[in-house]
């Protein structure tokens, strides 16, 4: 096991890298914030990929999340902080800010939505271990992984469709189809890691308690391929995608969701209104509160 050493000005805040054998491990590590996205997680998440695609001692990288989860989603408190600002706070700004137009919204999730791109077009292959939440912008990234693994008990969903706007990485209907896809998305509903797997969202999912381990075994076993062999084996697959469209699909994404951001249905509202005078907590109750527990079942398990 060895330590990250690499290019770096200075050392990373939010992740966790380090190397076992042949495998990178990358550790989303805000688990006081149950790894949301934010800013800083994202461009430290990119500069780790790179240093693993480029290494020669690495030939897999295994993606996890430190504490209760893989990741909840985006930091919804900076972005809606920014967001909620008066309009003459452009003016402060030297660059353009991820808000105060269609372009601006779009230009924003262009430069965040670099990193699932990255995974997608880097050579090696990336493994997804999910935990307890895989929320939101969780998906984007996770979804966007080579492969992926998760506990029986994971809750896997985009709840933010319900008053927020879109998954600006959609890998959804390549996953599960477009009747599931629209099932999950339209109304922000969650899966279980067992019902992710035979839907086909995930590869495999297995009790909590063995996730690490079966996480790793399937890691090392990739690894022992050399990395030119299963580039290519990732790259044919991915340019299959794309000839199924996958790559405009995920421009258009971005797009819809900058659209749906500009929407002023009751919902969207109150969601800005209770983040505005109440906070992140209050916001999240009121809009998943009338869905229950949000999980689907599927019909065997009734």
């Amino acid at each position: 096991m060895q330590d990250y050493s690499g290019k770096w000005l200075r050392k990373p805040q939010t992740l966790l890298f380090e190397v076992v054998g042949a495998v990178a491990k990358v550790t989303l590590n805000r688990p006081e914030k149950r790894n949301a996205l934010s800013h800083q997680l994202v461009y430290e998440l990119r500069d780790a990929l790179l240093e693993a695609d480029d290494r020669h001692d690495i030939n897999v990288v295994l993606l996890e999340g430190a504490g209760k989860d893989f990741c909840a989603g985006y930091d919804l408190t900076s972005s809606y902080e920014q967001t909620l600002e008066d309009e003459s706070a452009l003016e402060r700004y030297s660059y353009r800010p991820p808000y105060g137009s269609f372009d601006n919204d779009c230009w924003a999730m262009e430069r965040f939505q670099a990193v699932p791109d990255l995974i997608m077009n880097m050579h090696k292959p990336v493994i997804a271990k999910i935990h307890g939440n895989c929320l939101a912008g969780g998906t984007d990234i996770a979804l966007r992984c080579d492969i992926v693994v998760a506990a029986e008990d994971a809750k896997i969903g985009f709840p933010a469709t319900r008053a927020n706007g879109s998954p600006p990485s959609h890998m959804w209907t390549y996953l599960v189809g477009p009747q599931w896809a629209k099932r999950l998305l339209i109304t922000g509903d969650v899966v279980l890691g067992r019902d992710a797997a035979k839907l086909g969202l995930v590869l495999d999912a297995v009790p909590a308690e063995e996730l690490d381990e079966f996480a790793m075994a399937l890691a090392s076993r990739v690894a022992l391929v050399d990395p030119e062999l299963s580039a290519s084996q990732k790259r044919i697959v991915n340019i299959a995608m794309d000839q199924m469209g996958m790559a405009i699909t995920q421009r258009f994404a971005r797009e819809m969701d900058a659209r749906a951001h500009l929407g002023t249905g009751p919902r969207r509202m109150q969601f800005k209104t209770d983040m505005q005078k109440s906070g992140l907590k209050t916001a999240l109750a009121n809009r998943d509160g009338p869905f229950g527990d949000g999980v689907v079942k599927l019909r065997t398990d009734r």
